[in-house]
């Protein structure tokens, strides 16, 4: 099952590689590298999806704030819904996320950093399913998005064609995809 309640014929669980040494050292090298080429000053997304990604980050030397949003606003504490340093208004946020369907959970994200008032210099995603969500992602956003990979350079054989909406995905025979 996906984020957006659509059933999916292949999971695709990015994290299952970049919560590795190996994986999460490639993801840091290629993660700071887009920051510095988007001219980021902060990095991060919705949590869970986004807090390994901008931490690889500062782990590959981005010189970047990271934060985490939040789906709703915390009720106690601070009572913040975008998480880390403060973020001000002269930040270039690169929103991070590690698989995009719908682009939902991303562009939830986006309306958080936007209701603060704070610019999203690009979109950066581990894999994309091409389900649609980077079309949505970019037109929200405004500004450029970037896939890693796509679930047809993962998985070739996967029987889904590009760019098919979400809904229309199969339930899942059993086989899990890790990336």
């Amino acid at each position: 099952m996906l984020t957006s309640g659509a059933r999916a014929q292949y999971l695709v669980d990015a994290k299952r590689a970049i919560l590795l040494p190996a994986g999460f050292r490639a993801l840091a090298d290629l993660v700071a590298e887009q920051a510095r080429a988007w001219g980021a000053t902060a990095v991060g997304g919705m949590t869970m999806g986004a807090d390994p990604i901008a931490c690889a980050a500062l782990a590959g030397g981005a010189d970047v704030k990271a934060f985490f949003v939040r789906k709703e606003v915390k009720e106690h504490g601070l009572a913040r819904r975008i998480e880390g340093p403060l973020l001000d208004s002269g930040d270039r946020c690169m929103l991070v996320e590690d698989v995009v369907t719908t682009g939902g959970s991303t562009i939830r994200a986006l309306e958080a950093l936007q209701a603060e008032g704070l610019e999203v210099c690009g979109v950066l995603a581990i894999c994309d399913r091409l389900a649609g969500g980077a079309e949505r992602i970019e037109q929200a956003a405004g500004a450029p998005y970037l896939a890693l990979t796509t679930i047809d350079e993962v998985y070739p054989d996967h029987g889904e064609s590009g760019n098919q909406q979400a809904d229309s995905l199969g339930s899942s025979p059993g086989g899990e995809l890790p990336v």
